[in-house]
């Protein structure tokens, strides 16, 4: 997030290149931009996971170096991109340095700008439901596996600008994880309509 004078500055590379919780908490606020045919796509970000490498049972790098996995294992800042239950894509943004798979999942932003394309992405006129999960939210901003690997810090197509505090950010358990269950790496609005309908995996404290 930023102060108003420092609203629509691209992320450095040094934003990245922290550990992964924290990056994914500073993300919350943040605007995530798709340009798109002369389009600007873009919405602030109200959710976020994130994951870590051999330590974090329900990271993709758990068991090691794969071809599917290789973005996270490479520098900070970039987008990896996959493909999952047969259905949809998944948009994540690598942390820490390079050779640390780390990476924080995508999983909804407020629609701000190019509403009107992003609704004809999703076939969806609720403007609430029009980005709020990581399938939907890759959907309606046309981010598919062309994309895996792309420099967000540098990238014209695909990026992250500074924003403004969207409301109390709080965190929970991660959602529709089977390991990892108790590590407490998601952050998400308080409040927020645009939040995915998604449950954590351990209860909400009190």
């Amino acid at each position: 997030m930023a102060t108003d004078g420092n609203v629509g500055r691209r992320l450095s590379r040094r934003f990245f290149e922290r550990y992964a919780p924290d990056v994914a908490r500073d993300l919350v606020g943040c605007r995530l931009v798709r340009v798109l045919d002369g389009w600007r796509l873009s919405g602030t970000i109200v959710e976020t996971e994130a994951y870590r490498g051999a330590r974090d049972p329900a990271s993709h790098a758990y068991r090691g170096r794969t071809p599917r996995n290789e973005v996270m294992f490479g520098p900070a800042g970039h987008a990896y991109v996959y493909f999952t239950m047969g259905m949809h894509y998944c948009l994540n943004a690598t942390t820490e340095p390079g050779g640390t798979p780390a990476a924080v999942l995508l999983r909804a932003v407020e629609p701000l700008e190019g509403v009107g394309p992003m609704a004809a992405n999703r076939g969806v006129g609720d403007l609430r439901k029009l980005a709020a999960g990581p399938g939907n939210l890759t959907k309606a901003l046309a981010v598919d596996g062309a994309l895996n690997g792309e420099d967000m810090v540098k990238s014209s197509r695909l990026f992250f600008e500074e924003g403004t505090s969207p409301g109390p950010v709080w965190a929970s358990t991660r959602v529709g994880v089977s390991a990892g269950q108790t590590r407490r790496w998601r952050f998400y609005v308080d409040g927020s309509p645009f939040v995915s309908r998604g449950k954590p995996s351990l209860p909400q404290n009190p």
